[in-house]
């Protein structure tokens, strides 16, 4: 007879984020320590870690630091959360910019531009919150229920829901032509 212990994952946790590359991986560990101490599965950590870089890195690509503080200064916020019934939510707050996070299309060759595609992709829901101050808050519900056995297993169409367009269904790039000249 097997004896499984119940653990609780700790029902919220926050930390300010140096506006810039230099805190996303101290916030990746904390966030993988939190979860499976929790008793969280490695699939949805994993899950959990990449979404909390993809948003960490566009609110430092795209978005202000909080505050007054220049771009390269200052904290962006980084939250996450298991709510009583399983949910786990992650939240990254920067101090807006000149757009609004959207998914965009990316050419096959360019070198970003997939990161809402891919938290798209793993995540069962996300959106975007604004406040008055301009600050804004992308939030995504990685798994409804972190309990669930299922929890973490890719959805059958996760390969359509992140792959590229075939270079044949894009006739505009002239893909055959590239190789002419090379008799």
């Amino acid at each position: 007879m097997a004896l499984v212990v119940a653990q609780e994952v700790p029902t919220s946790s926050s930390m300010a984020v140096p506006h810039g590359p230099a805190g996303v991986g101290k916030a990746r560990h904390r966030m993988r320590d939190q979860l499976r101490s929790g008793g969280v599965s490695e699939s949805v950590i994993d899950d959990a870690v990449l979404i909390l870089s993809e948003l960490l890195s566009n609110a430092c690509k795209h978005g202000r630091p909080l505050g007054e503080a220049l771009a390269g200064d200052g904290d962006v916020l980084a939250a996450w959360r298991v709510d009583p019934g399983g949910r786990l939510v992650v939240e990254v707050t920067d101090g807006g910019g000149p757009t609004r996070p959207a998914p965009a299309t990316p050419s096959v060759t360019a070198h970003g531009g997939r990161g809402l595609n891919i938290i798209t992709a793993l995540a069962d829901d996300w959106g975007v919150r604004d406040d008055a101050r301009g600050e804004v808050t992308v939030w995504v519900v990685v798994h409804e229920d972190v309990h669930d056995p299922d929890a973490g297993c890719r959805r059958a169409d996760f390969a359509a829901r992140v792959a590229a367009p075939s270079v044949a269904a894009m006739p505009e790039l002239h893909f055959a032509d590239a190789f002419e000249d090379m008799d």
